[in-house]
């Protein structure tokens, strides 16, 4: 039955009855119906609570707004802008207490949203300036097992229960070989490295890792690198990152995720655990059984072998010339540099950095051989000229 038949709450009513009499499988009757199953579940939930009264539409507006102004306050700053226009949020309130000493006045930085959000700040935004072009060069190429992993997130999917599913997955490039397929609840990077680390122990490291530059794999900041790929760079991990929104430059991982959306995906199980049993022993056949075109109809699984490279026991630390001088990055990213904290980027929280000087005034800020960008003592910005990685 199409929606555009009879009005919306009749349509609704009717799927909710035949949902609820059980007399054929929940997903045929949201095919039937023409929805998806969330939605679904959805409408019946409220047709259970309210009857036909619960598939009315909703209003969207939030019943708690937390950062809606007032109107009194409102009226006042905009008063005393007029009157001292080079005033800030911390003077003007300071104002509004000697006028209101009774009454709890918004806070400083309440004040200061509502100037910006009224267009009464002026004052120009101070862009970053860039820091050197570094050229990425030429993809590697993947002459034997292990030389090139890529490592990407299969798009998000609904498991049985709602909850929310993100597969992990990691392959090799020579030998087509899935090394994990991973069910993680989001796309952070605590649970990615701690998944990776288990790949890592297992099979070693490998000497390339291709992935896109979305989260958690890429940063904002200097080259592009992210808290993931700074531990990579310490494992001795070349990084290489795909063009921004050409899923191209990765073409065989997406072939791979289009056959596990296919066997897999596409029918969710109930719950998380349930759905990394379905795709472990997917995995299995895909590397075992699977015949692959690209490999003469042989299975991944014979031409993979493990990486002779360890996990090691210990992250190795950076060494730099003894001319050059090191400084510790604090937890928020920043270093203390001529009497001034510079943003470096918080992906190097807690790491060494080398400085040199190559000519008054500029200083080169390295992570291990890694140029992150340029240190200028005059510049009036308390951050680093980043590095930036172009593309040919």
């Amino acid at each position: 039955m199409s929606w555009s038949a009879g009005s919306l709450i009749s349509v609704r009513e009717q799927f909710a009855l035949a949902a609820l009499a059980q007399r054929e499988p929940f997903v045929e009757v949201c095919r039937r119906f023409q929805i998806g199953r969330s939605t679904g579940y959805k409408w019946l939930k409220r047709y259970r609570q309210s009857g036909r009264s619960g598939l009315q539409n909703r209003s969207r507006r939030p019943r708690h707004c937390p950062r809606r102004m007032s109107l009194r306050w409102v009226q006042a700053l905009r008063q005393l802008r007029r009157r001292y226009r080079r005033w800030g949020p911390r003077k003007l309130r300071a104002h509004l207490r000697e006028l209101h000493p009774r009454v709890h006045l918004p806070s400083v930085r309440t004040l200061a949203r509502w100037l910006k959000r009224l267009g009464l700040v002026s004052g120009k935004r101070r862009h970053q300036r860039r820091g050197p072009a570094l050229a990425t060069g030429s993809a590697a190429v993947a002459r034997r097992p292990n030389d090139v992993w890529t490592i990407d997130f299969k798009g998000w999917f609904p498991l049985g229960d709602g909850t929310r599913a993100d597969a992990l997955t990691v392959r090799d490039l020579k030998s087509r070989f899935v090394l994990d397929v991973r069910l993680l609840p989001g796309q952070t990077q605590a649970p990615t490295q701690r998944a990776l680390l288990r790949v890592f122990r297992r099979y070693g490291l490998p000497r390339v890792i291709r992935v896109d530059n979305g989260p958690p794999f890429g940063g904002g900041g200097p080259r592009g690198l992210s808290r993931l790929a700074v531990w990579w760079r310490k494992l001795g991990i070349k990084v290489e990152f795909g063009r921004p929104a050409h899923p191209e430059d990765n073409a065989a991982h997406e072939q791979m995720h289009g056959v596990y959306q296919a066997e897999v995906a596409s029918s969710p199980a109930v719950n998380r655990a349930a759905q990394q049993r379905r795709s472990d022993r997917w995995r299995a056949r895909y590397n075992y059984l699977r015949p692959h075109e690209a490999l003469k109809l042989r299975p991944p699984a014979r031409e993979y072998h493990h990486s002779v490279r360890p996990l090691p026991q210990k992250l190795p630390g950076w060494t730099y010339p003894n001319s050059w001088i090191q400084r510790r990055i604090n937890r928020y990213g920043r270093l203390y540099w001529h009497g001034r904290l510079r943003l470096i980027g918080e992906a190097f929280s807690g790491e060494i950095v080398g400085l040199y000087s190559p000519r008054a005034g500029v200083w080169k800020v390295f992570f291990g051989r890694d140029l992150l960008g340029l240190l200028y003592l005059n510049d009036r910005s308390n951050s680093i000229r980043p590095a930036y990685l172009t593309t040919h």
